[in-house]
């Protein structure tokens, strides 16, 4: 026992005497500087080229849909949008007995047709931009049975809406209306209550339907995945014409109205209405048009972020040159700041500031979206919009500038290419995008914020950058020197 004891306690040593050696040897490889060391700041001030950049079509998974067509009164860009929508039931729906339901009066009820009173759609909103008494005309058209959304595919602000339409179909409904419903009184309107919403009749005979395939086929009431494939597999809601206004649609309801008897009292009926809603459950997809991007694109001195699926702006950042002058510093700190231009035309319709920035990799644009990617402080940053300072600050993106220039020198080792011919090969290498986005966070055990989704900014915003490939914008850097 005290031999065994003895060689432990002389192993122990041998161990503790190398580590010694080696930390006296090399110590800057365990990245604490020595007692003797002196770290020594500096800065640098260097120039950022933006550019606007059209950003296309855009993962639309937004849970609010648009109705509308306006122009950007700053920019006189114009963008139009109409949306598809399905409806979700609650799992095993259920309705009166049908001997109960109106008509009773043949001999034999478990035959008879039931039928709908009246059949109407709401769409409800929020807020709306533009003109509030602006004469607005929609078509609504039924979704095909043949070709339905599949909930398990992501779908772009481009989609066009009208594949999903069997072709020659008519629209069941055609609206006219304005935001603010003057039919109502002043009381109704402003009351608590009330909800602003455009009501679309559509024809009994479709409730009927529904109703009766309710009876024959109660399994297609299951659930909401058998309700759209076998009985209602939505709407597809077309703007005709109203330019000036743009509707925030937060929900839709399809509401069944029908009569039923009391089993106990025969006399006596009462009115009642089956309610489907269009909800984050299902799907519901947006189509936007955007047009006369190409003029604020091509402008050289500043930027432009537009949303819905508009414009971003496209920052290079001088990687090669920060490295350059420091080439044995670190870089500590860099710090990039955006300057919003105000409006020049500012009034009552101007279009919103987008509150949060992403600041993304060009090259990780569609994988980001697509893989519903959070931010990482490396090659993804959220900043927020400071209203005070008119700005949007990224407070420190060191890492994203060093994970750019480490992944050039691993490039060309890995390649054998020189410096130029790696470049010219990978020409976003030191590029990233600013693109509007909306942020959910969640508060963890510790009290941290979280991310948990990162998606597009879908409303309504338009703002001027200083920038441009004319008017290079400045990024200041701290370094630190070990001597």
């Amino acid at each position: 026992m005290l031999k065994i004891r003895k060689q432990l306690n002389i192993a122990i040593l041998a161990m503790l005497t190398a580590f010694a050696q080696s930390c006296d040897e090399d110590t800057g490889s365990l990245g604490i500087p020595a007692d003797t060391d002196i770290i020594s700041p500096s800065e640098s001030v260097f120039d950022v080229y933006t550019n606007s950049l059209p950003l296309g079509s855009v993962l639309s998974n937004s849970v609010t849909s648009y109705l509308g067509d306006i122009v950007d009164p700053e920019t006189g860009t114009r963008i139009q949008a109409d949306f598809a929508a399905q409806f979700h039931t609650f799992e095993d729906y259920l309705l009166p007995s049908r001997k109960l339901m109106f008509p009773q009066d043949a001999a034999d009820h478990s035959k008879e047709p039931v039928r709908c009173d009246s059949c109407e759609i709401r769409l409800y909103f929020s807020s709306y931009f533009g003109d509030g008494n602006n004469p607005m005309k929609m078509e609504v058209y039924p979704l095909s049975k043949r070709f339905i959304f599949d909930e398990e595919q992501d779908y772009y602000s481009d989609i066009d809406l009208s594949q999903f339409v069997d072709k020659g179909t008519q629209p069941v409904a055609t609206k006219v209306f304005t935001p603010e419903d003057y039919i109502l009184s002043d009381n109704e309107r402003n009351s608590a209550t009330h909800n602003d919403n455009v009501r679309i009749v559509l024809p009994a005979s479709l409730g009927t339907e529904m109703l009766n395939l309710y009876y024959e086929h109660p399994e297609y009431f299951r659930d909401s995945y058998n309700f759209i494939h076998n009985v209602c597999p939505g709407f597809y809601f077309k703007l005709t014409n109203g330019t000036g206004t743009m509707l925030n649609i937060d929900v839709g309801t399809m509401n069944v109205y029908f009569t039923y008897y009391d089993e106990e009292l025969p006399d006596t009926s009462y009115a009642a209405l089956a309610r489907f809603a269009a909800t984050p459950e299902v799907i519901q997809a947006t189509h936007f048009r955007n047009e006369e991007m190409q003029q604020l694109i091509d402008t050289s001195d500043c930027t432009f972020l537009k949303t819905p699926a508009g414009i971003c702006t496209e920052v290079q950042l001088p990687v090669k040159e920060i490295f350059a002058q420091h080439p044995n510093d670190s870089v500590n700190k860099a710090q990039l700041t955006l300057t919003r231009y105000n409006n020049l035309h500012a009034d009552d319709y101007s279009l919103g500031i987008p509150s949060t920035l992403l600041l993304l990799r060009k090259q990780n644009i569609d994988t980001f979206f697509a893989n519903r990617e959070v931010c990482d402080n490396q090659t993804s940053f959220t900043t927020t919009f400071n209203n005070s300072n008119n700005t949007y600050t990224f407070e420190n993106i060191a890492r994203f500038i060093s994970y750019c220039q480490h992944e050039k020198l691993q490039g060309m080792k890995e390649s054998g290419l020189n410096e130029e011919q790696w470049e010219a090969a990978h020409p976003d290498w030191n590029r990233a995008v600013l693109i509007p986005v909306k942020v959910s966070t969640t508060t963890d055990s510790n009290g941290y914020n979280r991310q948990v989704s990162v998606t597009h900014d879908m409303d309504m915003n338009s703002v001027r950058l200083v920038g441009g490939p004319g008017n290079p914008i400045k990024m200041q850097v701290i370094y630190s020197h070990f001597q």
